[in-house]
């Protein structure tokens, strides 16, 4: 824990830490350390996702927020692997929300279920080597499309065509009722 604790603490004093010039101005203006703060903060937030009001909303943001970013700066950036690894979290916080979406009915009734879920992001997002979206990826997603991706890409080319000749039609019709409209109206 201490070794954990020290980590942390090294990263919050860090240069190119994003928040380091803010904790910098309220460790001086408080005189708490700021690795107290941010813990406190951590508490705070854990409490709120077991028993506070905007629980759902909390855990989505914090799920969404630092890696939306992360994947802008990873755009923007010259190197691929960043790519890689934010396109990896997107696939598997999509594959997660499709299932939530489905089991919603039950998840309600997990205790602290919004805590579990952020946590879980966390370990998703997490910029380490145990990064858990990789994990799950190769794990458990990958296999899957494989087995499976010449279905899958005949079911998106059949309703590519669908999706065309529904358009092909829904325009002959409207051209169709506004020549309709055109003659009466003379």
């Amino acid at each position: 824990m201490a070794d954990w604790k020290a980590k942390l603490d090294k990263c919050l004093h860090e240069e190119n830490c994003c928040i380091a010039q803010f904790l910098d101005k309220a460790e001086k203006k408080t005189n708490v350390p700021r690795l107290y703060m941010v813990l406190g903060f951590a508490a705070f937030i854990a409490i709120w996702l077991m028993v506070g009001y905007g629980a759902q909303f909390l855990s989505n943001f914090i799920g969404f927020l630092y890696p939306a970013y992360a994947s802008i700066k990873a755009i923007e950036s010259k190197e691929k692997d960043d790519d890689t690894k934010w396109l990896t979290y997107w696939v598997v916080y999509s594959t997660f929300a499709l299932v939530e979406f489905f089991s919603d009915i039950f998840l309600f009734w997990i205790p602290f279920y919004w805590l579990f879920k952020c946590l879980f992001m966390i370990y998703c997002f997490a910029p380490a080597k145990w990064n858990g979206s990789v994990t799950i990826y190769h794990k458990f997603i990958r296999p899957v499309v494989l087995k499976y991706e010449s279905r899958i890409d005949k079911a998106i080319d059949r309703a590519e065509n669908l999706a065309k000749e529904g358009f092909n039609e829904g325009r002959k019709l409207a051209e169709e009722a506004g020549g309709e409209i055109s003659k009466k109206a003379l």
